[in-house]
């Protein structure tokens, strides 16, 4: 027993410092081509390709629920060895894809275009361009749909190692986009959205090819079984209700925003939610190389272990996100100077209240797979999206009232943190899950380390006059270390120090012995 839980957390290690490395590449390219993206694009365009790409993303609701379905099961059949099932999960995922994929395209190419040419807020000299954006995106959303089973099973075997490194190769080649953007005088914004089509059916044609000659169970065949298939739709049917309401947050909010204030504010909450995905890309990793194990321990019913890896999970992904977000926080308005050198209006309000919204999030991952590893998701759905629904209604009566467009974020901040209230009462019924050790474990951890930190940055901020980047270099490291030790002291367990210095003393020792 002592030897399969060192191995786990062995892989565990290993694959969260492959997806950091992935990570951290690709973050570095993402804000880079962000700038030069935004800047050849100008405004307009930038927000034209968030708000159209957005609305497309958001006519393929069904793939998300479907994602969560195909993501679980075959997480479930492996963690309990029934490899022999793998294959006809797979197939059955595959057939009901393809079914989403033809819904989609009727629908984008019905509804979608109508709502296009009659309800968005586009300059009329750009509705043209605006329409191939539009086409290419369903391409892109189609590509996507049809790669969930193929990643479904990379993620469940936990081979991270290829997961990063196409990710790397899909980054190297949004990098090429940037060139080629500067390099042809063309209609620059129908080049994007056609390039970046093509690195995802490049990125789709590599997960087939990698999985098909690893796994013999992704190899296509006439295989289908109507039990199956009622058990993965089932579940997908009420997953696909969380992630409507998902989808009617996000992409709500960013038609919301158009109705009212236009392409600019789109531009501004793309750059925001760039920000947001780039930090949150710290926490994700981590959550990546932990989230199999918590289905695989629940599939053969290790209860205490489950919940000892979500109070894990929710801690440290907190941190890590607090860690990176305190500094962008406190020196956002100078670091979108620094980065975009034209910033949209709102922008820095922008990314600061999403920030936050991310550390919340951070909190609610852990919990959402426990969920979902039950199989039961029926009231967990029920409950807590009719809560984050709200956020579009609540958000819509104050934009019509004559608040500014911060008012979206504020009210979805608020909205997430009662949601994951909702979250904590009803996982602790779904399986036997203490509030109050999750009390202990989590909330009694991050909330003073969060109230310490955020007051210490704040200091050092009114204590510095940020003007320049050297500015923000210093004030950021003195955060970054502050934190750290702030979460070392307070945040942590007496055996976790105890662990972390025993590493870090065999590590220091066994250097110095090489020397």
């Amino acid at each position: 027993m002592t030897e399969k839980l060192e191995s786990n957390n062995k892989r565990i290690a290993k694959n969260t410092l492959l997806l950091y490395f992935r990570m951290l590449f690709t973050m570095g390219v993402s804000l880079y081509a962000s700038r030069v993206v935004l800047n050849v694009l100008g405004i307009e365009d930038y927000g034209i390709y968030n708000v159209v790409g957005g609305f497309v993303v958001m006519l393929g609701f069904l793939n998300s629920a479907m994602t969560s379905s195909s993501q679980r099961f075959i997480t479930f059949e492996l963690g309990k060895g029934k490899v022999n099932r793998l294959e006809l999960v797979f197939n059955t995922s595959i057939y009901i894809h393809f079914a989403i994929c033809f819904l989609v395209i009727i629908v984008a190419e019905t509804v979608g275009l109508w709502f296009l040419h009659n309800k968005m807020t586009i300059p009329k000299e750009r509705i043209d361009a605006a329409f191939w954006v539009y086409q290419f995106s369903i391409l892109s959303v189609i590509v996507s749909i049809m790669s969930v089973p193929y990643n479904a099973f990379l993620i469940a075997h936990e081979r991270m190692r290829a997961f990063a490194y196409i990710s790397v190769l899909e980054a190297v080649l949004k990098l090429f986009i940037v060139y080629l953007l500067l390099l042809f005088d063309v209609d620059r914004l129908i080049l994007y959205a056609g390039l970046m089509f093509l690195v995802l059916l490049n990125s789709r044609i590599i997960y087939g090819w990698y999985c098909k000659k690893h796994f013999t169970q992704t190899r296509i065949r006439l295989l289908f079984d109507k039990s199956v298939f009622k058990e993965m739709s089932g579940f997908a049917g009420w997953s696909l209700i969380g992630d409507v309401s998902a989808v009617a947050y996000t992409q709500g909010v960013n038609l919301l925003l158009n109705v009212f204030f236009g392409p600019t504010a789109n531009a501004a909450r793309g750059i925001s939610v760039q920000v947001q995905s780039a930090v949150n890309n710290f926490c994700t990793s981590f959550q990546m190389a932990i989230n199999p194990q918590i289905t695989k321990c629940y599939a053969v019913k290790e209860y205490a272990k489950m919940a000892g890896l979500i109070y894990i999970s929710s801690k440290f992904s907190f941190f890590l996100l607090l860690i990176l977000s305190l500094p962008i926080i406190i020196s956002a308005d100078t670091i979108l100077v620094f980065w975009l050198r034209l910033v949209p209006e709102h922008t820095v309000n922008f990314v600061r209240l999403m920030l936050f919204v991310s550390l919340v999030d951070a909190l609610a991952n852990p919990l959402i797979i426990a969920a979902k590893a039950t199989g039961d998701i029926k009231e967990y759905q029920l409950k807590v999206a009719t809560i984050v629904l709200m956020i579009v209604p609540i958000s819509w009566f104050l934009l019509r009232s004559g608040f500014a467009p911060e008012i979206v974020f504020i009210v979805h901040l608020i909205i997430v943190i009662i949601a994951q209230i909702a979250r904590i009462i009803i996982i602790h019924k779904m399986i036997l899950f203490s509030i109050q050790d999750y009390i202990n474990a989590v909330l009694k951890r991050i909330i003073p380390v969060l109230l310490l930190c955020g007051l210490i940055s704040y200091s050092l901020y009114n204590t510095v006059n940020v003007l320049d980047l050297l500015d923000v270099l210093w004030v950021s490291s003195l955060s970054v270390l502050s934190t750290i030790l702030t979460i070392y002291l307070v945040g942590l367990t007496i055996n976790e120090r105890n662990l972390i210095r025993d590493k870090a003393c065999f590590v220091v020792s066994k250097f110095l012995t090489k020397k």
